[in-house]
């Protein structure tokens, strides 16, 4: 599954760029992606959803991939522009690989990395539109941080991007701890992913959870949450509402 950058206006007063590809407006998109470390390493989910505008249109798009040895990416937004990172990235790691001196680049090196692509990207009126968070592990450090597509970045013990920020993280304030199993920390990320699926309309009921430790990483297969839409506000959503709808 390939999707292509959206191209340039043919009467747009660019010059020679007038034939370049830009992302002028985000087409296909990916929500939200949560992250947290646990006692072993980070935990990160995704759902599989890519909207064609409102529209649901792909139901099986993985925004979680594998970076080098020790990093795990997850992305929402274009998914033709984290087509084209992973792209990038490629490149890095094949470059670094190429210097067979048995080191390789950690997850901090690779977060460093995107935040300078993101905000070159940004700097030349070009971004790429994307929010990323970036986990790993290299020698028994845990690393987690984020960047936007402006190229604003932290570090934290929990991320999350989209509407994540506004729903999930408040979730994961309050029931994060240093100390949490792999067990309890899949059960707090299926609580943000089930808050999310209600609340978010491009969220879909099939999500995969990413594992990276220091033994290597593993992204589950598709699943779904089980739900419960009985709940008052869901059968009246008006009910008690303000305004002249």
């Amino acid at each position: 599954m390939n999707f292509t950058a959206s191209k340039q206006p043919e009467n747009c007063l660019l010059g020679p760029e007038s034939d370049s590809q830009r992302t002028l407006y985000p087409y296909v998109t990916g929500t939200s992606v949560v992250a947290l470390k646990y006692k072993d390493g980070i935990l990160m989910a995704a759902d599989m959803g890519g909207s064609y505008g409102s529209t649901l249109r792909y139901k099986s798009v993985e925004r979680m991939k594998p970076i080098g040895k020790h990093s795990l990416l997850g992305a929402s937004g274009e998914i033709s522009d984290f087509q084209e990172i992973l792209k990038y990235l490629d490149e890095l790691i094949l470059y670094d690989n190429m210097w067979d001196d048995g080191n390789s680049l950690g997850p901090k090196e690779v977060h460093n990395y995107l935040t300078r692509v993101m905000y070159n990207r940004r700097n030349k009126f070009n971004p790429l539109w994307n929010s990323l968070v970036l986990g790993g592990v290299k020698k028994g450090e845990k690393y987690l941080g984020t960047v936007s597509m402006i190229g604003v970045n932290f570090e934290d013990n929990h991320v999350a991007t989209g509407f994540g920020n506004h729903l999930a993280r408040p979730i994961l304030r309050q029931e994060w701890h240093e100390n949490l199993s792999f067990e309890d920390g899949v059960k707090l990320l299926e609580k943000c992913m089930r808050v999310l699926l209600y609340r978010d309309r491009s969220a879909i009921n099939k999500l995969q959870i990413a594992k990276i430790t220091e033994e290597g990483m593993t992204i589950s297969p598709p699943y779904s949450l089980k739900t419960y839409w009985e709940f008052a506000a869901f059968e009246n959503p008006t009910q008690g509402a303000v305004g002249s709808w």
